[in-house]
């Protein structure tokens, strides 16, 4: 238990006293389950707050697996940040096993939930049913999820109300400015060729957002296969990639290309440069914050779709 207690000074970065140099004005320990969350959550926060986060850049929350030291940050924590609609399955266990007292907000409340169909042997990417959790690649969806971490600083934190109000709202701007110029790019793109063909089933909110054609991807259901796919599951992949008349296909940046590289091959396809889904990409890359992420992908997506 000393090692727990000491590592968690280590990972908060400070006691609470000392944060702000009093026990009356300390900043709130604050989890985010993933690094979009993190990205959020650091803004409306500012330095108000002391921020970890659990899965962090190019990391998968879907089959996160939690070390010690994350039953260690909740079990200090004041706030944690989750997506949820299934996305964290693994948080439920974690949380309980450290006797968590931090209160849990979960961001998609108020958004309205898609569902995907199920596939044979249940969801792919940990979902317990038919959830389609990425709800943050509508940034119209992101905006309300913002909202609610402001409505929880402020509940938390009503001192500094003022300050997570103006944050979110100059936030909040410019995620309204980032949808419209969304809706303006993907319009360019010629209406027969708006299809998005991906690695995983992760862009369901932007395809019905922005007017693109995201069926449930074919790929999926050999890349999240627990075994390496048969050859006729693979022929049966390239057949539906080939019938789709799609010219690129996508990988995502949580995972390997080794498999869709060979698809691609053998569907006569191309492979567009990796998109964005559940992570940010690490430091100094072009998908390090959500805005940036945003704008890179539908770069990515409108230059390959209307060449």
């Amino acid at each position: 238990m000393a090692i727990f207690a000491i590592a968690s000074l280590l990972l908060f970065g400070c006691d609470r006293a000392g944060a702000t140099g009093g026990s009356g004005d300390s900043r709130l320990r604050v989890i985010s389950t993933t690094s979009i969350i993190g990205d959020w959550v650091r803004i409306v926060g500012g330095d108000q707050i002391d921020l970890m986060t659990l899965v962090g850049p190019d990391g998968d929350p879907h089959d996160y697996e939690p070390v010690p030291a994350d039953s260690v940050l909740l079990a200090q924590g004041d706030l944690i940040f989750e997506n949820g609609f299934g996305l964290e399955t693994w948080l439920d266990k974690l949380y309980t096993s450290a006797e968590s007292k931090a209160t849990r907000v979960v961001l998609t409340d108020g958004v309205e939930l898609r569902r995907v169909g199920k596939t044979e042997g249940g969801n792919p990417g940990g979902q317990d049913d038919d959830r389609d959790p990425h709800a943050w690649q509508s940034v119209h969806n992101a905006a309300i999820m913002v909202g609610n971490i402001r409505d929880a600083f402020v509940k938390a934190d009503p001192a500094h109300a003022a300050d997570y109000r103006a944050r979110s709202d100059a936030y909040i701007n410019q995620l309204n400015d980032l949808d419209a110029w969304v809706q303006q790019q993907i319009q360019s793109i010629p209406a027969d060729r708006r299809k998005l063909v991906t690695s995983h089933d992760a862009f369901g909110y932007f395809g019905q957002r922005y007017g693109i054609d995201v069926s449930r991807s074919a790929l999926e259901s050999v890349t999240t296969e627990a075994s390496d796919p048969s050859a006729r599951q693979i022929a049966d992949v390239v057949e539906q990639i080939k019938a789709s008349g799609v010219p690129v296909i996508f990988l995502e940046n949580i995972q390997n290309p080794q498999l869709i590289n060979q698809i691609a091959a053998e569907a006569n396809v191309k492979v567009g440069p990796p998109l964005y889904s559940d992570a940010l990409g690490q430091p100094g890359t072009a998908g390090d914050s959500y805005i940036k992420m945003i704008r890179y992908n539908v770069q990515t997506i409108v230059k390959a779709l209307s060449q």
